[in-house]
């Protein structure tokens, strides 16, 4: 897991911002953002925290990983092994975090991205440090896809009539843990459920025809977004033509992120591509999705993002349309998008957008 070329290149974009911004140290104790800069390295016990019990801190004079005793080993020797990082671990019934900064940069300037113990909150400009994907990421982010889409085939295979949500939710994190794979979001809706809400955490309802099975899958800090949809019977015709029109919807926001697109002329498009379907007014029921990597998604793309798309940038775009949805991870290369979930073994649609085909997850009919 661990890199000392992939790791020089993302110290050396940290020391230029640390310059840019007129700081001497930037705290890194984000889950995604541990991941990031540890190349793949987990900070986190409890998994209901956005930040770690670890903390990576990289200054001009040196790099540091701050936690107590109780994190320091398994840290060392399973995180950030071989990465140059010094640990000088605080007793858990003693120390304090503020005392270990105190230690390695007293006096210093440093920026963070929780903005706690006096450092300055930089979080939100940070995204532009994680966005171009280097190669190994671009390795273990392929990877990551093809586990949880591996999952994904495989709930799908087994889910049946008369399941509960929470039995489905079950079986699609149960598939995904044994592969190592967090689901830091799970969304299952049955029948009507799928039509009436855009989050559909689970409940004790049980399927009867349909099911809308949604997933956020997250290993060495890359978080994989997708949705597949199962039907049992016959496919109502307006289910089929929703489906046809959310795919199209689909393929236009992948197939025109490109580098150096504007992602608000990227939303646009897939705005276009509502109403050239039929549905004009859906995308204003659920947001759209935008950019991913280290966090579901960096920011929630709107006519008004300004953002360019860099080479090797993570997207996840998710239009929904009541009842059935689109969705998949890419990452946007000089040679085009490249789609890291996909299921082949489940059935897809080969769907024109602008010119190129583009191959998106139908509905599965066992």
């Amino acid at each position: 897991m661990s890199n000392k070329t992939e790791f020089a290149q993302k110290e050396r974009r940290v020391l230029e911002f640390l310059e840019r911004e007129k700081l001497d140290g930037l705290l890194l104790s984000k889950h995604g953002n541990f991941a990031w800069i540890t190349c793949g390295g987990s900070n986190h016990v409890p998994v209901n925290t956005d930040a770690g019990v670890a903390h990576a801190l990289i200054t001009c004079a040196g790099k540091y990983v701050i936690c107590d005793n109780i994190e320091a080993r398994r840290i060392t020797q399973e995180e950030i092994e071989g990465l140059g990082f010094r640990c000088d671990p605080f007793q858990w019934y003693e120390g304090q975090i503020p005392d270990a900064l105190e230690r390695v940069a007293s006096g210093a300037r440093l920026g963070s991205d929780t903005g706690r113990w006096g450092t300055r909150d930089v979080d939100a400009r940070l995204g532009p440090l994680r966005a171009s994907l280097l190669p190994e990421e671009i390795e273990r982010y392929r990877a990551v896809g093809a586990l949880t889409a591996e999952c994904m085939t495989e709930t799908c295979r087994s889910v049946r009539p008369g399941m509960t949500e929470h039995q489905v939710a079950g079986l699609l994190g149960g598939e995904m843990l044994a592969r190592g794979v967090l689901p830091v979001v799970l969304l299952i809706a049955a029948d009507e459920r799928a039509f009436d809400y855009r989050h559909p955490i689970p409940t004790d309802r049980r399927i009867e025809n349909h099911v809308m099975l949604v997933t956020c899958g997250r290993k060495w800090g890359l978080i994989v977004s997708m949705t597949r949809l199962v039907h049992f019977g016959s496919l109502p015709a307006d289910l089929r033509r929703k489906h046809d029109a959310v795919t199209k919807v689909d393929a236009t926001f992948i197939t025109t992120t490109r580098p150096g697109a504007r992602t608000g002329d990227i939303f646009r498009a897939g705005i276009e591509a509502y109403a050239a379907s039929g549905f004009p007014d859906e995308w204003r029921l659920h947001h759209q999705g935008g950019p991913t990597g280290y966090a579901g998604r960096e920011f929630r793309a709107t006519s008004e993002s300004d953002e360019i798309v860099v080479e090797n940038q993570a997207f996840a775009w998710n239009p929904s349309i009541g009842g059935t949805k689109s969705e998949d991870t890419i990452i946007a290369s000089a040679a085009g998008p490249e789609l890291i979930s996909p299921t082949p073994e489940l059935p897809t649609l080969r769907v024109e957008a602008r010119g190129q085909v583009i191959p998106r997850a139908d509905i599965v009919i066992p």
